[in-house]
């Protein structure tokens, strides 16, 4: 299928319309006049996944995370986005992205984690002009402390080097939970002022951090849970590939990539 008529489906899935007003989603590379039969969906855009892309003859990469978010002013080679775009249209791969307009989706990531919580009473964190909006406060089937509820999300979530942090009393019992994929520290405030006993997202700094839980609150302070970027985000590519899919014109295929920075390896 021509490479416009796929934009026009995922257009349905993640209207750019609900995108934050700072975000860049939709075609970054390729033309639209394109063929496209195989598709990659990841959450970023590396060298690597650009690889897997040409080994698995895929003509087109989705990803979550925009290529180009902040403004740049050459595509030198000699300089990472200008050797990633080169790489791209040398290939003939178009580029397009789904961020915020994906996580205000009603199956977001963070929508996906609250369902293997299996969170109800949902609400979000805060309220959008389309879609479900950012981030989910939902309550637990039971009560469970904060030690036990961090060791479940581990189970939950892809392994990555730096596993979870959490701050907070390890005997806290928790209720209702309050979830944002990716960096949610700009909605802490909101956080503090719901019902919510704990608050998972991701790259928590210390400041933040600590104001957070010294917070006094009505129903006591706030726990908070920090998790990889990439593995809360990884969920949902799962979900993506399987709606691209849904067209019997398309293949779709998760990537494989593994693109959290941080490594495991112990060195001497």
């Amino acid at each position: 299928m021509h490479l416009s008529e796929l934009l026009g489906e995922l257009e349905t899935y993640w209207p750019a319309a609900h995108s934050d007003d700072w975000d860049r989603v939709g075609l970054t590379v390729g033309a639209r006049t394109d063929q496209v039969h195989r598709v990659l969906v990841s959450v970023d855009l590396t060298d690597a996944v650009i690889d897997e892309a040409i080994e698995t003859d895929c003509q087109l990469i989705v990803t979550h995370h925009p290529a180009l978010l902040r403004g740049v002013s050459s595509l030198a080679e000699d300089e990472l986005k200008g050797a990633l775009i080169s790489k791209l249209i040398r290939a003939g791969i178009a580029t397009y992205s789904a961020h915020t307009n994906a996580d205000v989706q009603a199956d977001g990531a963070t929508s996906i984690l609250a369902d293997l919580l299996k969170l109800s009473n949902r609400e979000p964190i805060v309220q959008t002009t389309g879609g479900f909006g950012h981030g989910v406060i939902g309550s637990l089937p039971n009560e469970i402390v904060l030690a036990d509820f961090v060791k479940t999300l581990s189970e939950l979530l892809p392994r990555v080097a730096r596993g979870i942090s959490f701050a907070g009393p390890k005997s806290k019992l928790l209720k209702r939970v309050a979830l944002c994929s990716g960096a949610g520290d700009s909605f802490i405030p909101a956080v503090i002022e719901s019902d919510a006993d704990v608050y998972i997202t991701s790259d928590l700094r210390h400041h933040p951090t600590l104001d957070a839980i010294e917070t006094p609150r009505e129903n006591g302070t706030l726990a908070l849970i920090d998790v990889s970027h990439w593995a809360s985000e990884s969920l949902w590519v799962a979900g993506a590939v399987e709606r691209i899919s849904s067209n019997p014109d398309l293949v779709a295929i998760a990537s494989k990539v593994i693109t959290d920075p941080w490594t495991d390896e112990v060195f001497d």
